[in-house]
């Protein structure tokens, strides 16, 4: 995996970091790529429990698009006649946000800095976000003549409602941590210094955890944010079911009469 993403998987945690701090962790094609190979490989292997993802330094998780790179090929494209550049959305936007929400595990965002763009997409994608007072987001895309991408169009209105998403989408400004908080896009708020400390133990307490009910949660909150009441009630009875099949669900249960905190499997 190249240098710009880095990938490490300990006790049932993968640990994904954004790392191009001197570039504010912007994606360019090499991270995106990169970015888009951990979060499959992390959804895939029935090893990881949880997933952390994070950026290096202080300054940012990550500014979205990098707009250096966007330029040059911005300009190719127009001296091929093609629109190559913005296939990006379908290559690498799309299947990153993809495989983040849609894996069948936990993901919390350790967010250290500024998440703009396609960035604060990523942050919106995760599970739980852990967010550092210094931090801020931005939506960003207005301001360079762009529309939302990312899943920013869906997850946002989801988190804040359709009025202030709107409001933050036509108008992008720097919204600080504490208004974040306000807002509901963060879950937790923490001190910079604490943050990657913060957000691995989260992680790795949620990679302890009953994983196959977790993914039911997962899959039962995107499910619900689509379909009926009726339809979601039968829905979770599907659902129900395979984690009460799960060893798991016995363990926690032979944990609870006997007074034992649960050590579950993941399975």
């Amino acid at each position: 995996m190249a240098d710009s993403v880095l990938y490490e998987v300990t006790d049932g945690l993968a640990t994904i970091t954004i790392n191009r701090p001197d570039a504010m962790n912007a994606m360019n094609t090499e991270a995106k790529v990169a970015l888009r190979d951990a979060a499959l490989a992390a959804a895939a292997d029935t090893a990881v429990r949880a997933v952390l993802l994070t950026a290096a330094g202080n300054r940012a998780f990550c500014v979205g698009q990098d707009l250096k790179e966007h330029i040059g090929n911005l300009a190719a494209d127009r001296e091929s006649g093609s629109s190559l550049t913005m296939n990006t959305v379908k290559e690498h936007y799309n299947p990153i946000v993809r495989a983040l929400t849609e894996m069948p595990k936990p993901v919390v965002a350790g967010v250290n800095g500024v998440a703009a763009g396609a960035g604060f997409g990523f942050a919106l994608a995760a599970d739980f976000r852990v967010v550092a007072d210094t931090a801020s987001f931005n939506t960003s895309f207005a301001g360079v003549a762009l529309t939302a991408d990312s899943g920013v169009s869906w997850t946002l209105p989801r988190l804040i409602g359709a009025s202030r998403a709107s409001d933050l989408l036509l108008f992008p400004r720097s919204i600080k941590a504490q208004e974040a908080y306000e807002l509901g896009i963060v879950n937790r708020l923490v001190p910079s210094d604490s943050l990657h400390a913060e957000a691995e133990a989260v992680a790795r307490a949620l990679a302890a955890g009953p994983t196959v009910a977790y993914a039911a949660l997962k899959e039962s909150l995107a499910y619900g944010a689509t379909h009926t009441l009726a339809e979601s009630l039968a829905h979770e009875d599907v659902l129900q079911t395979r984690a009460g099949a799960s060893e798991d669900h016995s363990i926690a249960v032979q944990a609870f009469l006997a007074k034992q905190p649960p050590k579950y499997l993941g399975r």
